[in-house]
């Protein structure tokens, strides 16, 4: 059992993730930044704490943070203000990873977007320079830290119906990609946190055909009919 502390625990994804967590028997604390959000929180079981990430100092987020085995980024502005943009997605990820670091928390799991290595294929004048930007520095900050760190990416999401399959891309695609379920992201990161396969990687992936916890595996499945 683990203890787990989502960072951005009201999002799609992160509400997912608390209900497998706790299933399985893991303890999770959701940190929030409204209210009025707790009670959506406390029912997947898991334990609100009101926090502004935005605003908050490193040695805040460590004292939130302390007693975790586990840190997972799930939070994000949403877009739309380009300021606030870099203040969440760039600034105050990399003050949660400091603070993982000070708390003594090794274990650091994000969820990115896929191929967010390459934000220059979003130029200045486009709706995603920002979010892309900000994205890139918080998980080139993660790649240099000394944490135990996992980088997600997963495709386009949707609400679609979580199948419990992925496909693990290990090569750059460009051209049309799968969509990604949240339902699927949340499966990821509930394997991700007891896989230690995942430590020290970039996991690209999107709805396929693989059982999450094998393709997660090091080295991915030869033959995915093995498992089908």
């Amino acid at each position: 059992m683990a203890q787990v502390t989502i960072i951005g625990g009201h999002g799609k994804v992160a509400l997912l993730a608390s209900l497998l967590f706790n299933s399985q028997g893991d303890s999770v604390t959701s940190i929030i930044r409204n209210p009025a959000q707790a009670s959506d929180v406390e029912k997947t079981g898991a334990q609100a704490l009101i926090l502004d990430i935005e605003h908050a100092s490193t040695d805040e987020l460590a004292k939130a943070f302390s007693g975790s085995d586990a840190i997972i980024w799930s939070a994000g502005a949403g877009g739309g203000d380009t300021a606030r943009t870099y203040a969440v997605d760039r600034d105050a990820a990399k003050r949660c990873i400091d603070a993982a670091a000070l708390a003594g928390v090794r274990r650091y799991i994000t969820v990115s977007y896929y191929d967010a290595d390459h934000p220059e294929v979003f130029g200045p004048e486009d709706s995603m320079y920002a979010y892309a930007q900000a994205k890139a520095a918080a998980d080139t900050y993660l790649r240099e830290s000394e944490l135990e760190w996992t980088i997600l990416g997963p495709t386009a999401l949707t609400l679609q119906t979580p199948s419990g399959r992925i496909t693990v891309d290990t090569a750059r695609k460009t051209a049309a990609i799968p969509p990604t379920s949240r339902g699927n992201v949340a499966a990821v990161l509930v394997a991700a946190v007891h896989s230690p396969d995942t430590i020290g990687k970039t996991v690209n992936f999107h709805d396929g055909d693989t059982d999450i916890n094998r393709a997660l595996q090091t080295p991915p499945p030869k033959d995915d009919s093995e498992v089908r």
